[in-house]
């Protein structure tokens, strides 16, 4: 929650510490949902309005992506303590999930606007894009009044216009391309597309301005795939001694097929204490 919570939509999402709710468009069916965590079990409970019954395996679905319920964190756990880096990690956070995605070109936005700034500037801007993006739905919570941008929404937008919500003109062009891309039926980013992990990773790193780290994230979270590693990932690479992306990737090999969520354990990892020219060179990361 609290990793969803650093990242909400605001107007689509609305977290809280019992609860996360949400817009939702799947195909024509427009509505809401809320899910909150049973008292007497170890399940979510669902809240969803009558216009999205129609729709109710799709939603399952999503919600079971976004939630990471499909998981076997016994498994994955045992699998990953075995290893000397990850098993203090494992230890300290057993049974952890990978946080998901319900919508697959909203996850895409996302990691884009997330390149080389902080989670807060990432999300600030996305909020802006929603704001004026966004159709406006109707709802009993305040909280609650957009839905995603859809794909062909976006490829109407220019690059002028997404750089009046503070989005560099490079990042502009990656959420065109990746939107020209998504309306056209070239490049689908659910989970249970007919395209491997892998070919739909090729496919993003072929869209202007998206590199290995992005395609990695997203199929880490939007494809929900177990085996993702962002080798460049600067906090992994910090996390573990700040290591080149090279020595990560290698290091990496032991915690296959579930190196997606030995990211989310090194991401939770206390960093070590940084000298005084690491800490300025992290503060100007910030800013980049």
């Amino acid at each position: 929650m609290a990793f969803l919570k650093a990242r909400e939509l605001k107007g689509v999402e609305w977290v809280t510490e019992d609860f996360y709710a949400r817009t939702v468009r799947l195909g024509n069916s427009k509505g809401w949902i809320k899910l909150t965590q049973s008292k007497n079990k170890d399940a979510l409970m669902l809240e969803f309005t009558h216009s999205l019954a129609p729709v109710l395996p799709a939603l399952l679905n999503r919600v079971r992506d976004l939630f990471d319920l499909n998981a076997r964190p016994e498994i994955i756990s045992r699998h990953l303590a075995r290893d000397k880096v990850l098993g203090p990690m494992v230890k300290a956070n057993p049974g952890m999930r990978v946080p998901g995605a319900f919508n697959g070109f909203e996850m895409g936005l996302r990691a884009i606007l997330g390149q080389q700034v902080t989670v807060k500037s990432a999300t600030t801007v996305a909020c802006r894009l929603v704001a004026s993006l966004g159709e406006s739905i109707v709802t009993p919570f305040l909280e609650l009044n957009r839905l995603t941008p859809t794909p062909g929404r976006v490829t109407r937008a220019t690059v002028d216009k997404l750089a009046k919500f503070g989005i560099v003109s490079a990042r502009c062009k990656s959420i065109i391309g990746l939107a020209q891309a998504q309306a056209s039926g070239k490049l689908s980013l659910d989970s249970g597309n007919h395209h491997s992990p892998e070919a739909t990773i090729g496919r993003l790193a072929e869209l202007p301005g998206i590199g290995q780290w992005t395609a990695n994230y997203i199929a880490m979270r939007a494809l929900r795939w177990p085996d993702a590693f962002p080798k460049e990932d600067i906090a992994v690479r910090n996390n573990l001694g700040r290591i080149t992306a090279k020595q990560a990737e290698e290091m990496s090999q032991a915690w296959r097929p579930w190196r997606s969520y030995a990211v989310l354990h090194i991401w939770n990892h206390p960093k070590p204490p940084m000298g005084g020219s690491e800490r300025r060179r992290a503060r100007l990361l910030e800013r980049v």
